[in-house]
């Protein structure tokens, strides 16, 4: 699934990865939208003004083992999605990464549907084919990248499950 965002989104990227703003969106964000997600039955989230395609993903807790939804960015790439793990560029991977690499069974609700799925890290080519796709959504993900020049971001891909 290509995305291509139209003038106004490509604006709204570069006032949302001004340092200041990350900083002030990115502990709120994943509420707002969560919240939003819920008053649609999970057809609609408020990141696609962005143009972005939102995942609402649901794990268990790496150290709780408690259930933790989290509405994300999905790179959606046919049956697959890949999950970038940017935080913002903040200092630490995001805890959905570490509940991932623990429990990689994870839900998926995508447009109103649900599906149960597998989560695996990427490397070499197909982090980086996963990367520029990521990239092609939100140009900001590589203003993370500097901000996060102290970390690897890592690209989680989740596969349907049969």
């Amino acid at each position: 699934m290509k995305i291509k965002p139209n003038a106004l989104q490509k604006l709204l990227h570069r006032f949302l990865m001004l340092r200041w703003v990350t900083a002030f969106f990115a502990p709120r964000i994943h509420r707002l939208d969560k919240a939003f997600f819920e008053w649609t039955k999970g057809k609609h989230s408020i990141a696609e003004i962005l143009g972005w395609p939102i995942v609402e993903i649901t794990t268990l807790g790496a150290k709780s083992n408690q259930p933790r939804t989290m509405p994300l960015v999905g790179v959606i790439d046919n049956e697959k999605i890949a999950l970038i793990a940017s935080s913002f560029g903040r200092e630490h991977n995001p805890g959905w990464y570490y509940n991932l690499k623990v429990h990689p069974e994870c839900e998926v609700l995508f447009k109103g549907r649900t599906g149960k799925y597998i989560a695996r890290e990427t490397e070499g080519d197909e982090y980086n084919r996963y990367w520029k796709m990521a990239v092609s959504y939100y140009i900001g993900y590589e203003k993370y990248k500097e901000r996060a020049a102290h970390r690897h971001i890592p690209v989680m891909v989740l596969e349907p499950k049969n």
